[in-house]
């Protein structure tokens, strides 16, 4: 069994034991990325010098109060677009490929007073902009369960290195499902918070109203204790929430009786694969079988999300990235004649495809003559989307459907047809627009490609989420499968 099947509070016990060294799980994780890494291709940048020197520290620190920490010398790899002081970042793309920040988002700062070690930067979409982590400036990342699938996008890296036992966890960002989808492609644990629970302080902006850090792992128990750390109020960030973090392991007790679920009957309609809808319908008999209810209900502004997602998610990005201009920071075109052909060149070449093309469709969307038709008219949307959450919400404890309508597709397979990409994100969607929280577990295997089960819960109310996760995983062996590389 290699160290990192092993549960987080597993390796906890072995570090106090003195059974495994801090720097033994270093070296873990960067063997195994010599070992994989070439076919996978989720790490973009490693920071081997500083990694190994920090376990070191961290050994001889063992047994101190500060070593009782429970993610105390836990590997992480982390997200291309969480900013890290003196490690490049570069959200995968030209325009920021010799970008070295010089502080630390606060998620960063969190995670080193919880004593883990950044083994690397993961792969991404570029600025987190797409489905399959095709569209990065540098590489494309492989599926470890299936080399010619992709790992889904655009926490691709996130989810393909913790399934591939590069990391035992890591974190990624979700804007419309960044991290839900690639976690149901790759058969692993992830959550995106209800927005305002983690600080975006340090995350490079995509979509600031919908945006969310949040954690992939292989099981529900380590999800939930990386969540703890990185969670809380942040002065930096005047969007994060002043609302109390619960303690979210405690609620892992596996009890769910009397627990009302709701199954919207657009997740599990048209457009759905039939072996997705399949796998929902058998995890709900398990969860009934807990002694849990469900019901179907309707989300009926749900068809509208994607719509509304990308005129809202484009026109914030066209403001966002403005900021990348060649004049402070990032890559600068060589052969500028003027300053209106310094912006114009530097966009051009510095940017990819996707990117360019999400800034003008929000350029387009915020226009004067069409601000009233399109932006406006999708925040109206999102109103309604939001009202329909709350109503089920008044009658039910958690929603749940397939995370992704369909398995894996293949490389290659979506990338010249946007708006089938776009369509992937139809389930994930709704829940970034409605603030509230959702988690994907895996729940079955259809041609030897993982499929996924979404858990949506009460805004700040993860402590649910997790519980029915939880529970639904001690019941099934889907998390304990891995893929063979």
């Amino acid at each position: 069994m290699a160290l990192f099947d092993h549960k987080i509070s597993e390796l906890h016990e072995f570090l106090h034991k003195k059974e495994v060294k801090v720097s033994e799980l270093v070296e873990e994780a960067y063997q195994r990325i010599q070992q994989v890494d070439s076919k996978v291709q989720a790490f973009l940048t490693l920071d081997e010098e500083k990694a190994r020197s920090k376990a070191k520290q961290l050994d001889e620190a063992l047994g101190s109060d500060e070593s009782k920490q429970l993610l105390y010398g836990m590997p992480i790899g982390i997200k291309d677009n969480i900013v890290t002081k003196d490690l490049r970042t570069t959200c995968a793309s030209k325009i920021l490929e010799n970008f070295d920040p010089i502080y630390n988002a606060t998620v960063m700062e969190k995670l080193h007073n919880a004593h883990t070690i950044t083994i690397g930067k993961l792969n991404m979409d570029e600025f987190a902009m797409g489905s399959s982590t095709e569209n990065s400036g540098f590489q494309k990342t492989y599926n470890p369960w299936n080399l010619n699938t992709v790992p889904g996008g655009s926490s691709g890296g996130s989810a393909a290195a913790v399934a591939a036992g590069e990391v035992p966890f890591s974190l990624g960002s979700d804007t419309g499902g960044s991290i839900r989808q690639p976690a149901a492609f790759c058969g692993v644990v992830g959550l995106k918070p209800t927005y305002g629970r983690v600080s975006r302080f340090g995350l490079v902006a995509f979509a600031s109203s919908l945006d969310q850090i949040g954690p992939i792992t292989r099981n529900v128990e380590d999800n939930a204790y990386l969540l703890q750390a990185i969670s809380g109020i942040d002065p930096h960030d005047s969007t994060s929430a002043n609302v109390a973090v619960p303690n979210f392991v405690e609620g892992l007790t596996g009890d769910i009786k009397g627990l009302r679920i709701a199954v919207p009957k657009e997740y599990i309609g048209e457009g759905v694969n039939e072996e997705v809808r399949k796998s929902v319908l058998d995890a709900l008999k398990v969860l009934e079988g807990l002694g849990a209810t469900w019901e179907e209900v309707s989300l009926p502004h749900s068809k509208y999300a994607t719509a509304a997602y990308y005129l809202l998610s484009s026109s914030e990005a066209s403001s966002n990235l403005a900021r990348f201009d060649g004049v402070r920071y990032g890559y600068r075109t060589p052969n500028a004649e003027n300053l209106i052909d310094l912006y114009k060149k530097t966009r051009s070449e510095g940017f990819g495809e996707e990117v360019k093309r999400r800034i003008m469709l929000g350029t387009f969307a915020l226009s004067s003559g069409y601000y009233d038709a399109y932006y406006k008219k999708a925040q109206q949307v999102r109103t309604l989307i939001k009202k329909d959450f709350e109503d089920v919400f008044e009658k039910y404890d958690v929603i749940i459907g397939p995370t992704t309508p369909t398995p894996a597709f293949k490389i290659g397979e979506k990338i010249d047809d946007p708006l089938t990409m776009y369509a992937n994100d139809l389930l994930t969607i709704p829940v970034n627009l409605a603030g509230v929280p959702g988690i994907s577990v895996p729940c079955g295997f259809t041609n030897g490609l993982p499929l996924g089960l979404q858990i949506i819960g009460k805004h700040f109310d993860e402590v649910t989420v997790y519980r029915v996760a939880h529970a639904f995983e001690q019941a099934t062996n889907y998390h304990k499968e891995k893929p063979e590389l």
